[in-house]
């Protein structure tokens, strides 16, 4: 074995013992996340709620109300922190954020055009008008770079992104407005995990794993595309079948995303940071701990919400941004002149 071969090995032992770890901290968020909230459970509870089919108030209120939440906060976790790795990685932009580049503010006022023409709509076509949504903003926000010669900067890419958010959320409570849904609009634009259902979560869920599943198929490809993309041409990779592949996933997820729980900043943006911090810069690690990351951290995020003001509820996407614009102020100081 030569010392390339070591290198590796100790790379991939040193990844699964870091995964390990990752794993450990997502078990123990969501037992935690059974156990308390406005309505606290013992864990003896949560195991009778999860292995039997005993009958009770706790035991059910745990089985239809907080479990498919805490579902739902673990696969709006992954998917926005894959995301946000993902769109990081495509635009080499370290403040590259489904919420902040435009994507998670199409999907919404995508949202609440759907409410208003089609107040009947299912779970399906409310994912996929998110879908299109998204797709939108996204396109609004590329699209300014493609007017500028040299593209936009980590910087203009955050204020056009700044700049077409608030325009789709002016559209949103504006469509809310005129055909009184604004109530409806508000609480799905405040971004919250209250009354998730299983038949959301049911029809959401498999979108939102077999998009994550495509990425880590093609994080060899980001890799690469990410360190040189004259070395990608030149090992055959096809950049922008790569490039499309991957944003049509980050636009899957983050509609899927705003469709299961509203719109979310900043998970996107903190959760590949920290994750690339202690695995590298290799995308094959970095998504798969990305995944674990974001679910353990919407997990606690959603927990705090239900506990720190109980029996009021605290939107979850308040206890985010209360962590995600210093953490945006820190990255923005550690550009420093790169970030123009």
């Amino acid at each position: 074995m030569n010392a390339s071969d070591g290198k590796q090995s100790a790379l991939s032992f040193s990844f699964v013992f870091k995964m390990g770890g990752a794993f450990l901290v997502l078990f123990i968020s969501w037992i935690v996340s059974l156990v308390f909230g406005a309505a606290e459970a013992s864990p003896g509870e949560v195991w009778l709620a999860l292995t039997t089919d005993v009958k009770g108030d706790t035991v059910t209120m745990i089985r239809e109300i907080r479990l498919p939440r805490v579902v739902a906060a673990l696969c709006v976790g992954s998917a926005l922190a894959v995301s946000g790795a993902v769109m990081q990685g495509l635009t080499r932009n370290p403040l590259a954020d489904p919420g902040l580049i435009g994507l998670t503010a199409g999907a919404n006022a995508a949202l609440a055009v759907t409410m208003a023409l089609m107040p009947a709509v299912s779970v399906f076509g409310t994912m996929i008008a998110c879908f299109i949504g998204a797709a939108a903003g996204g396109w609004l926000v590329l699209g300014i770079g493609a007017v500028k010669k040299g593209g936009l900067s980590p910087f203009r890419m955050v204020l056009a992104g700044a700049a077409v958010s608030a325009f789709l959320y002016a559209v949103a409570q504006g469509v809310g407005l005129y055909f009184k849904i604004s109530k409806d609009v508000t609480m799905w634009t405040a971004g919250g995990l209250v009354g998730v259902s299983w038949s959301q979560v049911a029809v959401i869920m498999p979108f939102i794993m077999a998009g994550i599943g495509m990425v880590l198929f093609l994080s060899r490809h980001l890799t690469i595309l990410r360190l040189n993309r004259e070395l990608a041409i030149g090992l055959g990779q096809r950049v922008t079948w790569v490039k499309s592949a991957l944003f049509l996933i980050t636009i899957m997820l983050a509609g899927a995303s705003v469709a299961l729980v509203g719109n979310m900043v900043f998970v996107g943006l903190m959760v590949p940071h920290i994750v690339r911090a202690v695995v590298g810069t290799d995308y094959r690690f970095i998504l798969p701990m990305s995944a674990v990351t974001g679910a353990a951290f919407m997990l606690l995020a959603d927990t705090a919400g239900r506990t720190v003001h109980a029996p009021y509820e605290t939107p979850v996407a308040a206890i985010v941004a209360l962590m995600g614009l210093p953490f945006f102020l820190f990255i923005v100081r550690k550009g420093g002149a790169s970030i123009q």
